[in-house]
């Protein structure tokens, strides 16, 4: 596509030169692209990066145009606009060709629970992409993640979407936070179904100010589809119920009779408007229940018999970093994404049931998010672990010694039992070393993520490898094979969406 036609729905006269690729990030542009200035997100914790004060950085680069909102005359055709994410949004999806048009898309959304309800749905559907907070899957093919946003910026969306199109495939799944929705990343989408997992008021105040304002930006993901699967357990249904529906849940269409937790999964009769039949998923936590009802329920409204729906959720094999067993005996370690105190709490209490001896926690707190997860967190790890190792979690700029501060002092007025290990390899180390037989030690806040965000660094990072390197220590003597469980795929369960911006 030339820049001319680009350009054209914007009345703005371009030359007829080639465009490769568009950005908002001028680190990321080489010759041929555009640069779209955008403003920061305004955060409480730190003044907000601006677009525009980068674009001699862009052109220095090879820019050959720049979209912004402000007032400017540039060497290269500048086209001001109200809204530079919007622009952003719109142009991507011109410039992919509208591939959005080829595709089914399922969008799913939630305070928790959206990562799993999406790598389910996917699961089920026969020729699907996915887009998350654990990677990109174009069918077969897996792709890590994006950095850690859920959901990336519009122009990595639709260069998605493209590729997802060329490969043949016929549906997508997309994780959409808040942030996405309210930061427009997925603007210009519509959804053929859209479903809506759980809403916790107390996230992401620092981005939405209040809950309402949160809730307002989930609520356009089921605004846009076609279809909405919504939670009994939301708020304001009334509201949302305005959208052709379907109910999952107690009191639903689509809900679940005699939940069996067993060390191995959920067993539970599937009721549906379709028919009713025996399920099982390989995952841990009653809480999961949900995401295995809202996958269900978007994959029958879609057209999927109950028979195909049953016999794939027996075989979902888990989402890296979800209550991920790394070993079973003679102590087990558990890999999990929970960062919140409610998520936490979850995993937590699901461990204990299982667990003989002692439970052992690893886990931090992000820096430039909420504080307030802070004191939740120290809190569930003191009432309920029996000890805690409080590390970094993605510091960022915030100072790290005042994070875990924060974290210590919730813990003592709840009593708990504690170390401030500052480096989280040492931490999971020295946790690892610390457990005895049928111990559980649960790695808490990273997952699946690759990076470690110190200061204004993003390291390499695979808390399954460091997990790993901690057993060989502890069990010098032992092969690869029996520091890894038995079982083929993780067991999990769905907690939030990270750092969701």
């Amino acid at each position: 596509m030339t820049l001319q036609e680009l350009f054209a729905p914007y009345g703005l006269s371009a030359p007829p030169l080639g465009v490769r690729g568009l950005t908002l990030d001028s680190r990321e542009v080489e010759p041929g692209f555009v640069f779209v200035a955008a403003p920061g997100v305004p955060l409480p914790h730190r003044k907000p990066l601006d677009g525009h004060d980068f674009i001699p950085e862009a052109l220095g680069r090879g820019a050959i145009a720049v979209v912004g909102e402000r007032d400017l005359a540039l060497p290269v055709p500048y086209l001001k606009v109200a809204d530079s994410r919007q622009a952003l949004a719109e142009l991507a999806r011109r410039f992919y060709g509208e591939p959005d048009r080829g595709l089914f898309l399922f969008g799913v959304t939630g305070s928790k629970g959206k990562s799993t309800t999406a790598a389910l749905l996917h699961h089920l559907l026969p020729r699907a992409a996915l887009l998350s907070t654990v990677g990109l899957w174009l069918g077969e093919e897996r792709r890590p993640p994006l950095g850690h946003f859920t959901t990336p910026e519009a122009h990595r969306v639709y260069a998605f979407l493209r590729e997802a199109a060329d490969r043949g495939l016929r549906e997508a799944v997309l994780e959409v936070s808040s942030h996405a929705l309210a930061l427009k990343r997925v603007e210009g989408l519509s959804y053929g179904i859209g479903v809506f997992v759980s809403f916790y008021p107390d996230d992401h105040l620092d981005l939405h100010g209040t809950p309402e304002a949160y809730f307002r930006a989930k609520a356009l993901l089921v605004e846009r589809s076609e279809l909405a699967v919504l939670s009994t357990r939301l708020p304001h249904l009334d509201l949302l119920r305005r959208r052709p529906h379907l109910l999952f849940g107690p009191g639903g269409e689509v809900w679940a009779e005699g939940v069996r937790e067993t060390e191995k999964g959920l067993a539970f009769a599937l009721h549906t408007p379709f028919g009713r039949g025996e399920a099982f998923l390989s995952m841990l936590g009653t809480y999961n229940l949900e995401n295995a009802l809202a996958a269900s329920a978007a994959a029958l409204a879609y057209g999927l018999s109950l028979e195909e729906v049953l016999a794939r959720l027996a075989t979902f094999p888990g989402v890296p970093g979800r209550m991920e067993v790394v070993q079973e005996e003679p102590f087990r370690v558990v890999i999990d994404f929970a960062h919140t105190g409610k998520s936490l709490e979850a995993a937590l209490t699901t461990l204990r049931r299982t667990t003989k001896g002692r439970l052992l926690l690893v886990v931090g707190a992000a820096g430039e998010r909420d504080p307030g997860r802070r004191e939740d967190i120290g809190k569930v790890a003191a009432r309920l672990a029996d000890k805690t190792f409080f590390t970094e979690e993605d510091h960022r700029t915030e100072p790290l010694e005042a994070i875990l501060e924060a974290l210590a002092e919730a813990a003592r007025r709840e009593g708990g039992v504690f170390e401030l290990v500052p480096d989280r390899e040492e931490a999971i180390l020295r946790a690892v070393l610390e457990a005895q037989e049928g111990d559980t030690v649960l790695l808490a806040g990273k997952g699946h993520e690759a990076t470690l965000e110190r200061g204004t660094l993003a390291l390499p990072w695979d808390e399954r490898a460091v997990a790993l390197a901690a057993l060989r220590k502890r069990f010098p003597e032992a092969s690869p094979r029996e520091l890894t469980p038995p079982h083929a795929g993780p067991s999990q369960h769905g907690g939030p969406g990270k750092k969701d911006l």
